[in-house]
């Protein structure tokens, strides 16, 4: 009989087959292996007929016997890769009929499922189940398979048998790898033992084919630790830092216990984000900077630079000039910063003679928080221009009179006049002077030396050579373009010489060449006395100032040697630079004489304490 189909499932499906009373036919109702049920219509009785005559009788064969299965139900084992084609199994019925009543053909049977008639086939004449399509061993282990045996006879009736395939499980899937939770990206200042993911493996085979291991690649600070049954988590096993590696490709690799065994390689990327744990680095330990006096207020100077490995706003630098003072001024006032760019810019102009060098601090800070800064040493050096004149020391006009001196007329070749003595406030070839006889009365009487100044006789006098002779003597220094200064000399040759008479000294002219008039030389005396006064006053002053200068400004602190003068401390009337020392050397009997410019009186700048070891700046 046609199975009967009902959707439903359990209780609600196909429950019973009943049969009508009768006497002749019965129901048989088997169960399959999944409690489906199908029913058997079986004829139990022929139904009497009776008659009477003597009838010759000629037997011929009826299709009086069904085909019989060697037995019931077949089991048999099947690999799950068998290729299509294979033998399943041969079955074999027989009926006991001759003729087509004994043909046996084999089918499946009507309520045999669609999916078994995919992967099965029965050939009709020989019996052999034959396999169809692809089996696979984790969707269905077991098939069973009903086969009907029916001869060719009218009113054939078919039997039926079972045959059980067992698949053979094969190692034919390879693991699968599935990320069930991620935590990324993962700071670089997580602590080793971090979660960054949860990982689950599934093998559908079965038995060694579905036991499964994981791991990961060895050269990666992080590990897996099996939590459960086939479920891993991904842990940190050491601290990160992400400007060594900012991302790291984690390789998980699955593999299973069958044979051969069977692998899956997956792939997770783990970026490492940015923690503010680098402080900026300077390109250089210290910057020398080297700027030109009387430079252009507001013009760049020189650019520092920082780096910072960190990314983002970690990475993000502003520069800034630490408070400070620079000679009692805020260090504000001299430079400035772009806090983006790290140029910075001079605000006013420089001056050699009175600053020399200093260094302020420039500090470059990250954004991130919490902010982290370094700072580095800028060195700015001044560089000195030619840009101050020598200034005429010794003689010095009083009143916008000229410097006389008195000459015997005795003097003989080489005769040492004076010397004239200058000082210029800048250093090096700027400040080296030389001296030269510009104008006189008489070139051919008068010299000086280039170097010393010293202002010498060339010759002795004659008769006819004037009582008094006119010079003036030029200063130039070394500097491009040179500068120089003059002073004008009234030398007086006189007869005999004045028992104190200083070099260059101030005098009246002699009273064949002055005026007779007795308020003339009234307002002489006068004149001289306040120049004097004026001039004795200066000198208290600056002794003063000097006094605690005096060592440094002797030079070395030796004595100075016999027949020399000590050094003066005084300001320069006139114009020249303030507090300054000068030193006037006069070798015995007049032989020679030497200037020398020491330093400045006042305090030394703090910058200029360590040139002022090296060198004396303006000393010859």
């Amino acid at each position: 009989m046609t199975t009967a189909q009902d959707p439903d499932v359990g209780t609600n499906s196909v429950h019973t087959y009943r049969l009508s009373p009768n006497g002749f036919f019965s129901l048989e109702v088997q169960t399959r292996s999944d409690a489906s049920k199908f029913a058997e219509l079986v004829l139990e009785r022929v139904p009497e007929r009776s008659g009477t005559a003597h009838i010759l009788v000629t037997v011929l064969d009826a299709n009086d016997n069904v085909p019989v299965f060697d037995q019931p139900s077949y089991g048999v084992s099947l690999p799950e890769d068998a290729p299509a084609g294979t033998l399943v199994i041969q079955l074999n019925a027989t009926d006991l009929d001759e003729g087509p009543n004994g043909e046996i053909e084999y089918s499946f049977s009507g309520h045999a499922p669609p999916r078994v008639r995919e992967l099965f086939h029965v050939e009709p004449q020989s019996g052999q189940v034959l396999l169809k399509g692809p089996l696979d061993y984790e969707r269905a282990s077991l098939h069973e398979l009903y086969v009907q045996a029916k001869d060719r006879g009218p009113s054939a009736v078919a039997v039926h048998c079972r045959v059980l395939v067992h698949l053979l499980d094969v190692n034919d899937n390879a693991p699968e790898v599935t990320l069930t939770s991620v935590s990324t990206p993962v700071l670089e200042d997580a602590p080793p033992g971090t979660v960054i993911a949860v990982i689950s493996v599934l093998d559908r085979d079965s038995g060694d084919n579905g036991r499964v291991s994981c791991e990961v690649s060895p050269d990666v600070p992080f590990e897996l630790r099996s939590s459960f049954r086939n479920y891993y988590t991904l842990v940190t096993t050491q601290a990160l830092d992400r400007e060594v590696v900012p991302e790291y490709n984690v390789s998980i690799t699955a593999r299973d216990m069958g044979s051969p065994a069977l692998l899956t390689l997956s792939t997770l990327t783990v970026p490492v984000s940015d923690v503010n744990d680098n402080a900026p680095r300077f390109l250089q330990p210290s910057y020398s900077v080297y700027v030109m006096e009387n430079n252009a207020p507001g013009a760049s100077i020189c650019s520092v630079s920082a780096l910072d490995p960190d990314c983002q706003q970690n990475a993000y630098l502003s520069y800034s000039i630490a408070d400070g003072h620079i000679h009692g001024m805020p260090v504000g006032t001299y430079v400035s910063i772009n806090s983006d760019s790290g140029h910075m810019y001079a605000l006013r102009s420089l001056d050699y003679e009175q600053i020399r060098s200093f260094q302020i601090q420039v500090q470059a800070q990250d954004a991130g928080f919490p902010p982290l800064s370094a700072n580095v040493t800028v060195h700015i050096f001044v560089l000195d221009q030619n840009d101050n004149a020598p200034v005429i020391v010794s003689p010095m006009p009083s009143n916008g009179s000229v410097a006389t001196e008195l000459v015997p007329r005795s003097a003989g070749p080489g005769y040492l006049v004076g010397t004239v003595s200058a000082v210029d406030a800048d250093t090096g070839l700027n400040s080296r002077l030389s001296y030269q006889l510009l104008q006189a009365t008489d070139f051919t009487l008068f010299s000086v030396a280039p170097d010393t100044g010293e202002l010498r006789t060339l010759r002795s006098f004659l008769e006819q050579d004037a009582t008094r002779q006119r010079l003036v003597v030029q200063v130039r220094d070394g500097g491009q373009p040179a500068l120089s200064a003059t002073v004008s000399l009234l030398l007086s040759v006189v007869e005999t010489m004045p028992q104190s008479l200083s070099d260059f000294s101030e005098f009246s002219l002699p009273p064949e060449d002055s005026s007779s008039s007795p308020l003339t030389v009234y307002l002489l005396v006068s004149l001289g006395s306040i120049s004097f006064t004026f001039l004795l006053a200066i000198l208290i002053l600056t002794a003063i100032r000097c006094r605690g200068e005096r060592r440094s400004c002797r030079g070395d602190g030796s004595q100075p040697p016999a027949g020399t003068t000590a050094a003066t401390c005084l300001d320069v009337p006139g114009g020249g630079p303030p507090g300054y020392c000068y030193k006037v050397c006069l070798g015995p009997e007049s032989a020679q004489s030497d200037f020398m410019f020491l330093k400045p009186c006042s305090p030394p700048w703090n910058n200029e304490k360590d040139s002022g070891k090296q060198s004396r700046p303006g000393q010859y």
